[in-house]
C-alpha cells in the first residue's frame, strides 16, 4: 500500500498477545493468554471501570476469523491500516501466530494494509505483575542487537512482509517502527545505531526499493535530537497520555488537551516528522497483583486514567487530524490502539461504550474529508 501525500491515513496499533504461546505455557496452565487478567481485573477504587469486557467476548487472535472480523470493523469505521507489534530478538519470536497465522492466514485480513511495530523488548513472562524492588523492566526483556543482527531482522522482514503488495510504503519505503527506540540509541550508541540504520537501508535500495522509512517510538525528551542523526525518518509514540509520574488518579480530558499541545514540540526539536498518536485511555491494572496495588507509584499499578469518553476522545482524534493535516506529508495519524484490552486502550466494542470508540474514528474521519 503506497502512502500519497495528500491522502488521509489512519493507522492502529495491534497488540498480538490475545492465544496461548509456549513461552507463556511453561509459566501457566497450558493455553493461558492474557484474557484470564482482562475478564477478572477488579476494582481498584469507588467507580473504578473494571472489569472492561468485549462486546463478544475473548477471542483468539491466531486464528484467520479473529482478523477477518477485526479488518471488517476497521474498514467500517475508518481505520486504515494496523501496526502489528513484532517480537524479535535475534531471530526469536514470539505471539507470531497472530500475524502469520491470523491475519496473514487464509480467510484472515485479506488485503487490508498494515505495517509492522519492532517491540524490541520480550513479553512479561510472570503476570500478574507482583511488586519487587528493583528496575521496573526485567533486564531478561531487553532486545539487544548489533548492527549485522538490525540487516538480519530487516531481511526476514522484507523476505515475509515487506514484499507484500498490502504492506505499507511511504515514497516506496516501507514503514518501520522501533517501539523502544531510547533503548536502541542508548544500548548501540549514536556510531553503531547510524552504521545499523546505513545498512538496513541500503540493504533494501540494493533489493529495489526507495530505502526504509523508520519511525522512532517513545523517544526520550533528553536524546530527541539523537533520532535524526542516526537516521530516523520520523518519531511518534504509542501511548502518550498519562503523566507517568503524576498522581495516582488522571482526567482523560485534561490529558488530551496537554497532549495535543506538545505535538509541534516533538517536531521542532527532533527536526523530523512527528505523527501525533493518541488514546482512547489508560489503565494497565488488570496485570498488577492485588495485593500492594496502593503503595506502587509504578507500572502496572499507577497511574490510572478516569473520566475517559468516546466523545473527548473524538475531538482529541479531531486535533491529531488537523494538526497532520496541516503539517505533514504524508498525512498519518496513528491510535494505541486497537486492542490493549489490558491496559485499557482499544477500539474494539466494549459492553460499556459499545462502538462508540469506533464511530468516534468514523465521525472524524469523514469531518475531515
Amino acid at each position: 500500500m503506497k502512502v500519497t501525500d495528500n491522502n488521509l491515513k489512519i493507522g492502529a496499533y495491534v497488540y498480538p498477545g490475545w492465544h496461548s504461546c509456549p513461552e507463556r505455557d511453561c509459566h501457566f496452565p497450558p493455553g493461558w493468554s492474557e484474557w484470564d487478567l482482562v475478564l477478572n481485573a477488579p476494582s481498584r477504587f469507588p467507580d473504578h471501570n473494571q472489569p472492561r469486557l468485549p462486546v463478544d467476548g475473548p477471542y483468539d487472535d491466531s486464528v484467520p476469523s479473529t482478523a477477518q472480523k477485526q479488518v471488517g470493523l476497521a474498514g467500517e469505521y475508518g481505520v486504515d491500516f494496523f501496526v502489528y507489534g513484532f517480537f524479535w530478538s535475534r531471530g526469536k519470536r514470539v505471539f507470531e501466530a497472530a500475524l502469520d497465522n491470523g491475519f496473514l492466514g487464509k480467510d484472515g485480513g485479506g488485503d487490508f494494509p498494515f505495517s509492522l511495530m519492532w517491540a524490541n523488548r520480550m513479553p512479561r513472562g510472570v503476570l500478574p505483575v507482583k511488586h519487587k524492588p528493583g528496575a521496573n523492566i526485567d533486564p531478561g526483556r531487553l532486545v539487544y542487537t548489533d548492527p549485522d543482527d538490525f540487516v538480519e531482522l530487516i531481511r526476514f522482514l522484507e523476505e515475509r512482509y515487506f514484499s507484500r503488495s498490502n504492506y505499507l510504503r511511504i515514497d516506496d519505503m516501507p514503514l518501520f517502527s522501533i517501539f523502544d527506540s531510547t533503548f536502541f540509541l542508548r544500548q548501540l550508541g549514536p556510531g553503531l545505531a547510524s552504521l545499523a540504520i546505513y545498512k538496513a537501508k541500503d540493504y533494501l535500495i540494493k533489493k529495489g526499493y526507495s530505502g526504509l522509512h523508520i519511525m522512532a517510538i517513545n523517544p526520550a525528551p533528553a536524546m530527541i535530537a539523537e533520532f535524526k542523526r542516526s537516521g530516523f525518518d520520523s518519531i511518534s509514540h504509542y501511548v502518550w497520555l498519562p503523566d507517568w509520574k503524576g498522581e495516582y488518579q488522571q482526567d482523560y480530558g485534561k490529558l488530551a488537551r496537554k497532549r495535543s499541545r506538545e505535538w509541534a514540540g516533538f517536531a521542532d526539536k527532533s527536526g523530523i516528522t512527528y505523527f501525533p498518536s493518541v488514546s482512547p485511555g489508560w489503565d494497565a491494572t488488570p496485570r498488577a497483583a492485588v495485593k500492594g496495588y496502593h503503595k506502587q507509584e509504578r507500572y502496572p499499578w499507577w497511574p490510572v486514567v478516569v473520566n475517559e469518553d468516546p466523545a473527548l476522545f473524538s475531538e482529541f482524534l479531531g486535533r491529531a487530524i488537523s494538526y497532520t493535516r496541516k503539517f505533514n506529508k504524508p498525512q498519518l495519524s496513528f491510535i494505541a490502539s486497537w486492542n490493549e484490552w489490558s491496559e485499557g486502550h482499544y477500539l474494539e466494542p466494549d459492553k460499556r461504550f459499545g462502538t462508540a470508540w469506533l464511530e468516534a474514528v468514523r465521525k472524524e474521519k469523514q469531518d475531515a474529508v
